[in-house]
């Protein structure tokens, strides 16, 4: 991090149920990261154990726990802010008005600094009860809905943290913005039906109407369960550009951020201070 400015990475993984395997991936990826410059870098949704539901229950784990530890120490040794992506969350009891632990458990994203420490515990609000490619998904049924909208400190920066479906709904990122976020996380998992058609312009979208920088880490290839997701991880600046995008592989989108623009571009164009409340009421 210098001054004003970020580096970030968006990791893209194919994760499978077998979370050994996915932790190999990950911490390669996140090392070849942070030796390219990044100085926050973001894991996918269900990084550590993805494509098959059956063995989601059976890998769901505290938090603190063993993949939060992997993840705090990665972030210590290379001096990064690490977003630890999502992962499935068990033995929290009461959060928020919904009980995880027993029969739902949390899709949840953590966020640590470069000294280990967690500083932000996000869980999924918005969960994918849909039907596409001719497929009927109800992870209402295995995860329970957060009810906290979460932002973080990231050194000048403040992020704000969602995690895939959520990005649908514009309500979500538009508190966050007024929380002061200037960085959106979207560690998600699309559909590659979805995907092709929505999530670069999803994407963009909440850029440009938020005037924030968006990193969207991904995952992307043919699951355990034959369903397949899109990929296509980028990062996305204020203006809706797109600065950088992983081609299908595993890999990162890496880009600066930089905050200064930011600040320009919200002086000249004042969008979010043009807003007029009190008329939507």
């Amino acid at each position: 991090m210098s001054g004003q400015k970020i580096t970030a990475a968006a990791i893209q993984m194919s994760s499978t149920p077998e979370k050994a395997e996915n932790f190999e991936t990950a911490e390669l990826l996140i090392r070849e990261a942070a030796s390219a410059g990044a100085d926050l870098v973001a894991l996918p949704e269900l990084w550590s154990c993805h494509g098959l539901e059956k063995a989601y229950r059976p890998n769901a784990e505290g938090i603190p726990g063993p993949t939060t530890d992997f993840l705090v120490g990665l972030a210590r040794e290379l001096g990064v802010w690490v977003l630890g992506g999502s992962i499935l969350e068990s033995e929290v009891g009461e959060v928020g008005g919904a009980r995880a632990g027993g029969e739902r458990l949390f899709n949840t994203s953590t966020f640590f600094n470069p000294s280990g420490e967690m500083v932000a515990v996000y869980r999924k609000i918005h969960l994918f009860d849909v039907k596409a490619q001719d497929r009927d998904y109800k992870e209402s049924e295995l995860i329970a809905p957060g009810r906290e909208v979460v932002t973080a400190k990231a050194g000048v920066a403040t992020i704000g943290l969602s995690v895939c479906y959520d990005l649908r709904f514009p309500e979500l990122y538009r508190l966050l913005a007024l929380r002061g976020a200037g960085i959106l996380a979207v560690p998600a998992a699309f559909t590659l039906q979805t995907g092709k058609d929505h999530w670069e312009l999803l994407l963009r979208a909440r850029a440009v109407e938020n005037q924030v920088y968006v990193i969207a880490p991904a995952q992307w290839g043919q699951k355990a369960d034959g369903r397949w997701t899109y990929g296509r991880s980028m990062i996305v600046d204020p203006w809706g550009t797109v600065l950088s995008t992983c081609p299908d592989r595993d890999g990162y989108a890496l880009a600066s951020l930089d905050l200064d623009y930011l600040d320009r571009l919200r002086m000249d164009f004042p969008a979010l201070a043009n807003r007029q409340p009190e008329a939507y009421n």
